[in-house]
């Protein structure tokens, strides 16, 4: 069964074809994080996919991720191509180095996951949420539910979480 849903103003779908996503996003849909677990060489892996880039296997189960980590990367958005978005400029979307499996598969790797940065509701975040915002701000997930049976995996500020005295910015023009 495919997917569909409209998230500010923009389509979205996922075709019946597209199995590793429709289970991907009926987690999330629970607001379950899951990732696939490859069967042979044990390393989680994300987006999902047919096949381990690690070692190229086939085999994959599904598993509860805790999700919370550390700004790895962002963009800030101030001229929204999507015009469903302009409203919401500035909006910010992150690269976010989940705690697990940080390290892994070497030193300078780790399980790196998109989104938006939202409030905790999974409501865009607001400009003054977003000036806050940079590399090294704890994280954790945060869904926006779309449709039924469809939520998008978000991210808001682990309140909870010790934040960095001040977060790397790119400088401002």
């Amino acid at each position: 069964m495919s997917l569909q849903g409209n998230y500010l103003g923009m389509s979205l779908s996922i075709d019946d074809l597209d199995k590793e996503n429709l289970t991907y996003f009926a987690h999330c849909a629970r607001h379950d994080f899951h990732l696939q677990k490859c069967d042979d060489c044990g390393l989680l892996r994300y987006p999902p996919t047919t096949g381990c880039p690690w070692c190229a296997s086939p085999r994959a189960t599904w598993t509860a991720v805790e999700g919370k980590g550390e700004v790895h990367s962002y963009e800030e958005v101030h001229h929204a191509i999507q015009p469903a978005f302009k409203a919401h400029t500035p909006y910010m979307v992150l690269l976010v180095d989940l705690d697990t499996q940080k390290g892994q598969p070497s030193e300078h790797e780790a399980l790196r996951v998109v989104g938006n940065l939202t409030l905790a509701d999974g409501n865009l975040a607001p400009p003054e949420a977003v000036r806050k915002v940079g590399i090294g701000t704890r994280v954790r997930l945060a869904f926006s539910d779309v449709a039924d049976g469809l939520s998008l995996p978000q991210w808001t500020v682990d309140t909870d979480a010790k934040q960095p005295e001040t977060p790397w910015r790119y400088p401002q023009e």
